[in-house]
């Protein structure tokens, strides 16, 4: 089969940081599902998994942990899918990653692809709403049939793939959502998407909240530089509020403010379930197709921006590349095999 993989971590202006290879097709078995892929998209754990080190491969690894496609074998145990199904999901980052022709997933992390999608615009979505789903409704608790309507959630960087999906899972929510963006055109995506309102996150937020009258928010999903914003979030969180971070901090983070409020700030990581194989591991599959029922429905939408082609290496270091610059808005997503 096709694939895209490495051998060596580089910087991604070096053609040798990604490449393409000719591999052995997989055999499923157990609970996996053999997926024939169709398109892939690329989030940020593809850069950080991929960025520069010592480390050698001795076989090669392949990345990617966003897909859509066609279930083309099954393995003995599985119940949930047969082939020919149209499915999405984010993977297991434990395992080799998407950026394959054919690619073994355990189906209780994989959902039938939204009916109203295609398979571009069905890749782009399921990592970021399984983290924001997860983040909302699983660690903050927030209540996903409405009991918290009204409240307040700010989402700092709200037009980056998880904040693009978590404002609409807060809206579907019935949640108050404030994004944060720094550029025109950031701050029109995320008004598009549904958020009530945008801030300046490189700004000082508290008099924009206050402009807004809001002193205290009742969430913050923080969905980018935890150390840059911690300060502002401890200030910004209501007494007995939740904070929930997705990215790790490379700095201490003081805790004073947060303790004082006696505020709970959580973690977020949706490689989790697959990851320690937990006995709650079938949720990512019924809330994909939670997610997926909501688009069918119109109450969601695709976070898919750009289509930068199909899947061979130097697509895909173009899109690292773009992820890196930082500036990139919604999901990027790679199609077809040439």
């Amino acid at each position: 089969m096709k694939a895209v993989a490495l051998t060596r971590y580089l910087p991604i202006s070096d053609p040798q940081s990604l490449q393409d290879m000719i591999l052995p097709d997989p055999v499923p078995r157990g609970r996996d599902l053999l997926v024939r892929v169709q398109a892939v998209s690329v989030n940020p754990v593809d850069t950080k998994v991929r960025s520069p080190s010592h480390k050698v491969e001795l076989a090669p690894k392949v990345l990617g942990w966003d897909a859509a496609g066609v279930v083309e074998a099954v393995g003995e145990g599985v119940s949930l899918f047969r082939p020919g199904d149209a499915v999405y999901y984010a993977g297991d980052i434990t395992r080799q990653g998407s950026n394959s022709e054919l690619h073994l997933v355990d189906e209780r992390i994989v959902a039938l692809k939204p009916q109203s999608l295609d398979f571009a615009q069905a890749a782009a979505v399921p990592l970021t709403a399984i983290t924001a789903w997860e983040a909302f409704f699983d660690r903050m608790k927030i209540d996903p049939a409405g009991a918290h309507r009204g409240q307040s959630i700010l989402q700092i960087g709200g037009a980056g793939g998880v904040g693009s999906i978590g404002i609409q899972i807060a809206k579907m929510a019935g949640l108050r959502v404030i994004a944060t963006a720094s550029r025109p055109e950031t701050a029109a995506w995320c008004r598009e998407l549904g958020a009530d309102h945008v801030i300046d996150h490189r700004e000082p937020m508290r008099p924009q909240l206050e402009a807004l009258g809001l002193p205290f928010v009742d969430y913050i999903g923080c969905w980018n530089d935890i150390d840059r914003h911690w300060e502002a979030m401890a200030d910004l969180i209501r007494p007995q509020g939740t904070i929930c971070s997705i990215v790790g901090n490379r700095g201490a983070l003081a805790q004073d403010g947060v303790r004082a409020k006696s505020a709970t700030h959580c973690w977020e990581l949706m490689f989790t379930r697959a990851r320690f194989q937990t006995p709650d591991m079938i949720e990512q599959h019924r809330l994909l197709a939670r997610v997926a029922a909501e688009i069918d429905a119109g109450r969601m939408r695709t976070t898919l921006r750009e289509v930068l082609g199909p899947i061979n290496a130097a697509n895909l270091r173009e899109a690292h590349a773009r992820l890196e610059s930082g500036t990139t808005i919604g999901k990027l997503v790679l199609v077809g095999w040439h």
